[in-house]
C-alpha cells in the first residue's frame, strides 16, 4: 500500500501550471514558499511535467513509471509462484523416490 500523499493533486497541478504559464519563470524556492510546499517537491513536480510533455529526457514519463511499477509487482508475484512450484516439485519428487525408506 502506497504512503498517503503529502500534497493534494490539485495543488500540484496548480503549482506546475502557475510555474509553466509565468513569464519570466519564477524562482522555484520563492514560488514554493508562496504556495506553502517544499521547494524540492515543486522542483520534482516541474521536472516530471517536463518529462511527461517530452521536453526532458532525463527521467521516465509518468506512464513509464506506472508500467515499471506494474512489471515489478508482476515479477515479484511470478518469483513467489516459482518458489512455491519448486518446493512442491521437490516434495513430490521425494514422495515418488523408490529408494526412499519408509517408516
Amino acid at each position: 500500500m502506497a504512503a498517503p500523499k503529502k500534497y493534494p493533486d490539485e495543488l500540484r497541478e496548480r503549482a506546475v501550471r502557475l510555474y509553466r504559464e509565468s513569464d519570466p519563470k519564477p524562482v522555484i524556492r520563492q514560488l514554493a514558499r508562496q504556495l506553502g510546499v517544499h521547494h524540492e517537491a515543486l522542483r520534482n513536480w516541474i521536472r516530471q511535467d517536463e518529462a511527461d510533455r517530452g521536453q526532458s529526457d532525463d527521467r521516465p514519463t509518468t506512464s513509464e513509471l506506472e508500467e515499471l511499477r506494474r512489471l515489478r509487482r508482476e515479477n515479484a508475484e511470478l518469483k513467489r509462484a516459482n518458489e512455491i512450484l519448486k518446493a512442491a516439485s521437490a516434495f513430490f519428487a521425494s514422495e515418488l523416490d523408490p529408494t526412499r525408506r519408509r517408516s
